[in-house]
């Protein structure tokens, strides 16, 4: 976890937690608004897995109220998952200190506020501070007190229904969302080098398999070498291998790349937007990782995945769907991951340790030759 993020991990616990206490002694409960919302503030921290998986809510708020101006409150690690969505009318960014978007958000008037975070409270308390008539959140903790109306949350229940029980709550009807079903929409890029790229390579094989090697946290890494030698029995079978990641990849992935030095595979990683990347990922027959926001990604695209869990919950968090293989042991210390946060593990991650290549091989050519 880098310091930016572990700062606000502190001033959420002690300073969140006081205002919580402070701004709830005067928020009052009161009869829902049947009007239309003319204005809706939504608010999404957190990485790129949780902001994909509430496009679906997005899209729905966007069908329910199509006059209505939807702004999203993210931060600069997941914003890029909104800056190509057609659902929504601002982005801001609350840790941009630069453009101070918290600020304006704040000067803004909205009529709803859907707080989607789970646990910490900052969010409540901006979503408090706006001055909505009516605000919609999850109750884990004191956070609740500054809401009109809140739900509790599921910790096993997939997150995309998660994030629209709040909209259904407000609605007050059922949201027609079926799992597994493809729900980020991708407009190909004439323009785009690295499309283009793949879409030559794609000609030289039978399938082109996408990896991604990283994670957020140790606890959901697997082997380095082990996705090295993946890659190597896929493309002694015929698919081709593309490696995708961020710039904080491109160490394992260079590695992987230097392990296979006479093999024809791309090497993606660090150089592509995240939407090229999503953009990269459609055209993919196939997408192997550990439980990440790419993973999600493909999910959404349509693109089939074979995703290793342990640390993760998987009923929360694997996509959906037969064209999805999750491979995960199951062991008695899994999952550990609470509300985002996973602890050191004592046990030296066996939980992916103990997934071999030879399964995920196994795995990854039964959707190939599905």
């Amino acid at each position: 976890m880098d310091l930016k993020l572990k700062s606000l991990k502190y001033l959420d616990r002690f300073v969140g937690n006081i205002l919580c206490e402070l701004l709830g002694l005067i928020s009052r409960s009161h009869k829902r608004n049947k009007e239309i919302p003319g204005s809706v503030l939504v608010i999404r921290p957190g990485g790129i897995g949780d902001a994909v998986l509430l496009l679906p809510m997005l899209k729905l708020l966007k069908i329910k109220y199509p006059d209505s101006s939807i702004d999203i409150l993210a931060e600069k690690r997941n914003s890029g998952m909104f800056g190509y969505c057609a659902y929504i009318n601002n982005l801001y960014e609350y840790d941009n200190i630069k453009t101070l978007d918290l600020f304006a958000v704040l000067k803004n008037k909205y009529d709803l506020v859907i707080d989607t975070e789970q646990w910490h409270r900052l969010s409540a308390v901006i979503s408090y501070l706006t001055g909505a008539p009516e605000r919609i959140g999850f109750g884990t903790n004191n956070r609740k007190k500054l809401f009109s109306f809140y739900l509790d949350y599921d910790q096993s229940r997939y997150e995309s229904e998660s994030f629209l029980d709040l909209l259904e709550e407000y609605l007050r009807e059922k949201a027609n969302f079926r799992p597994g079903v493809p729900f980020i929409e991708v407009i190909e890029d004439d323009h785009s080098v690295f499309a283009a790229e793949l879409e030559n390579y794609m000609r030289r094989f039978d399938h082109v398999a996408g990896i991604f090697t990283g994670a957020t946290v140790r606890e959901r890494r697997w082997d380095v070498l082990k996705y090295a030698m993946l890659a190597e029995k896929l493309l002694e079978n015929g698919t081709g291998i593309v490696l995708l990641g961020g710039k904080a990849d491109r160490a394992e992935s260079n590695l992987v790349e230097r392990i296979l030095f006479d093999k024809d595979i791309l090497n993606f990683t660090g150089k592509t937007s995240l939407y090229e990347t999503t953009l990269i990922i459609s055209l993919l027959d196939l997408f192997v990782s550990a439980d990440t926001g790419l993973m999600h990604i493909a999910s959404g695209v349509g693109t089939d995945t074979v995703s290793l869990f342990g640390a993760g919950n998987e009923s929360k968090w694997a996509p959906k769907g037969k064209n999805h293989i999750v491979i995960n042991k199951n062991l008695f210390c899994s999952p550990c991951t609470k509300f985002g946060f996973t602890p050191r593990c004592c046990f030296d991650v066996r939980c992916l340790k103990e997934i071999s290549v030879e399964e995920v091989y196994v795995k990854s050519m039964e959707l190939l030759n599905d």
